[in-house]
């Protein structure tokens, strides 16, 4: 098992503050990347700095073993290169450097139509979000091969945690809280892979500590919490401190709202991912972690949710 140093680009968003944490709490040396510090970790260093420039980002991983790539565009701004080009400015930082890439993969790289997702099945996302994902893994592996660094792609489902904003328990299923309303984004039969943040996290840290006995290109798929919507709603429930009214997620209305916003334009996009079942597997990073290793569903979502309303009451009281 070997630790060290690492930095972690992007650390104010919410996989990169994650990871923040669980590497501190893993006894690595955390410094972040970000333009501000706008999510202060105690314990660990912050390096200020544009993510868009080779020069900053090189300085920013000089003494680190292991390099987190936890920078994200917003929706909208993926395409017309722009995704492939933030990836470029770390794969030219990180060259020849012989260190470890850990880079956080989607379940986008895959069709609706494929339910059972190993980390040996073939590539072919829906468009155009699963193009451009695709596009950059196979940067990664280019770059792993040719590049001397070691790239590890630990893929997961749709993230949720405490602190979060702006994420599907926030923006989708509890927009409407204040009136009495939750809403499941597809048939309550239907399963879905779900991602704790603080598990994805760890996740992270057990592969990097472990690094030393993979290859130069590693692909894993974290499982995570593979539950329907109606688990996802009762687990909300109980959380809640009043009783809500359950009702399907109104996707047209998302439809209508991205007539003129490029967000919500793209989550509607989105949401074959709600209506087909498609299950992250990987019974090698399952051994690697162990049993128990998620926190349970009931708990986490208690936790995200309750987190959630207490910062919705703070935020209506400071109004």
């Amino acid at each position: 098992m070997q630790t060290g140093k690492v930095t972690v680009l992007g650390s104010n968003g919410h996989i990169g503050n994650a990871a923040m944490i669980a590497f501190r709490d893993a006894d690595w040396q955390v410094t972040g990347l970000g333009r501000s510090n706008r999510k202060p970790v105690a314990g660990t260093q912050f390096f200020k700095g544009d993510a868009d420039e080779v020069a900053v980002v090189r300085a920013a991983i000089a003494e680190a073993d292991v390099v987190v790539h936890a920078l994200h565009l917003r929706y909208h701004q993926w395409g017309d290169g722009r995704a492939e080009k933030q990836l470029q400015v770390v794969l030219d930082a990180m060259a020849g450097s012989g260190k470890t890439l850990l880079f956080p993969g989607t379940i986008y790289n895959y069709r609706a139509g494929d339910r059972t997702i190993a980390p040996g099945l073939r590539q072919s996302g829906e468009k155009p979000r699963g193009e451009i994902r695709i596009r950059l893994e196979q940067m990664l592996r280019d770059a792993a091969a040719s590049n001397g660094f070691q790239v590890i792609i630990l893929r997961a489902g749709d993230f949720f945690g405490p602190g979060n904003r702006g994420e599907w328990f926030d923006a989708a299923m509890l927009m409407d809280y204040a009136k009495g309303r939750l809403y499941h984004l597809g048939d309550l039969e239907t399963r879905h892979s779900w991602a704790y943040l603080p598990d994805l996290a760890r996740a992270f840290t057990v592969l990097a500590a472990q690094r030393g006995e993979m290859k130069a290109f590693e692909n894993f798929h974290f499982a995570g919490h593979w539950v329907n919507h109606g688990q996802v709603m009762a687990a909300t429930q109980n959380a809640l401190p009043r009783p809500v009214k359950i009702a399907p997620l109104p996707w047209w209305m998302l439809r209508a709202v991205g007539l003129f916003n490029p967000v919500m334009r793209d989550v509607y996009r989105m949401r074959y991912l709600w209506r087909n079942e498609m299950e992250l597997v990987d019974p090698r990073l399952d051994a690697l972690l162990g049993p128990g290793f998620t926190t349970p569903f009931e708990v986490a979502v208690a936790e995200t949710v309750s987190e959630l309303v207490a910062g919705r009451s703070a935020e209506k009281q400071a109004a």
